[in-house]
């Protein structure tokens, strides 16, 4: 895996407190990465420490190659969006956006804000004074900070915290069509947007690194599938148990769930041979899911 952003054993103490206890974890070029876990968790730190604001206690950091402690290594390379950014009041949101872009040293600084505003549907705000923008508002001028010169690398701190539904949508969208052309880190409480999103995450719990690897196995895509009935009678589960591919089999509630033994067997064979089961004897199927939300998975590590 070529990757982006590489943390290496990485502790960060405040005092006596162990916000983040020897963090190991890889983030793959043109990917989408989840930052995940509880309050307390760490992953507000563990993103600082990535941006350079904090500098580890032990271990080390790369990100495109260069130590994000070192002064003006991440210059122009990477976007930020923190948790808390707070715009000065009485700036323009236009001129406050070509200063950002000029301390980046963007080549064209006035045509490059006016572009980050307009992918997050910002144009009009040119001339408003940051006081007068609303909470969702303020944070799309955020996000529109942290695309300032098309950086590589883009870490966003709850880039929907505070948006109405359709503007969240909007930015999802956003975070989508830049998949690819840059590295994106998310740290987000909604799991579901992350679920959404990224192809791989990290789970933090105290400090400490929990699970990580891509959303597949996060959620155990290769391990079971569920199937949501809406009506009619199952055959007997040891009928489907005995089909290709299925360890065992559990329905409660309309709910049957399905797992799967590793045997070889792609997995969409064996969903195709419950299905045909299940069809072929009357019964009407509202909803098929494989693996477990994230949300579970998160519950059951932390």
């Amino acid at each position: 895996m070529d990757a982006a952003i590489e943390l290496m054993g990485v502790g960060k103490r405040f005092g006596s407190h162990m916000a983040v206890d020897g963090v190991s974890l890889r983030v793959a070029r043109g990917s989408c990465y989840g930052l995940i876990g509880p309050n307390g968790a760490g992953k507000t730190t563990t993103f600082s420490l990535m941006c350079g604001f904090l500098a580890p206690s032990s271990g080390q950091i790369s990100l495109l190659g260069a130590s994000p402690s070192v002064p003006g290594a991440l210059k122009g390379r990477v976007g930020v969006l923190p948790q808390d950014a707070l715009l000065p009041p009485w700036e323009r949101v236009g001129a406050l956006m070509v200063h950002w872009a000029q301390l980046s040293a963007v080549p064209s600084p006035e045509a490059d804000a006016r572009e980050a505003l307009r992918k997050v549907g910002m144009e009009g705000a040119w001339d408003t004074r940051c006081h007068a923008l609303s909470q969702g508002m303020a944070r799309r001028v955020g996000v529109a900070q942290a695309l300032l010169g098309a950086p590589p690398v883009i870490l966003l701190d709850e880039p929907t915290a505070g948006l109405d539904p359709r503007v969240a949508a909007e930015l999802r969208a956003l975070i989508r069509s830049l998949k690819g052309q840059h590295t994106l880190v998310i740290s987000s409480h909604n799991l579901q947007e992350l679920e959404e999103l990224c192809d791989g995450a990290a789970i933090l719990d105290k400090g400490r690194l929990v699970r990580a690897g891509s959303m597949a196995e996060l959620t155990a895509q290769a391990e079971q599938f569920t199937v949501v009935l809406a009506g009619g009678s199952p055959p007997p589960l040891d009928v489907i148990r005995a089909l290709p591919g299925c360890a065992s089999v559990s329905l409660a509630g309309g709910r049957l769930v399905v797992q799967l033994n590793g045997s070889g067997q792609v997995p969409e064979q064996a969903i195709a041979a419950v299905l045909r089961a299940l069809l072929d004897a009357g019964c009407l199927v509202s909803e098929l899911h494989r693996g477990k939300r994230l949300e579970q998975r998160v519950l059951e590590l932390t």
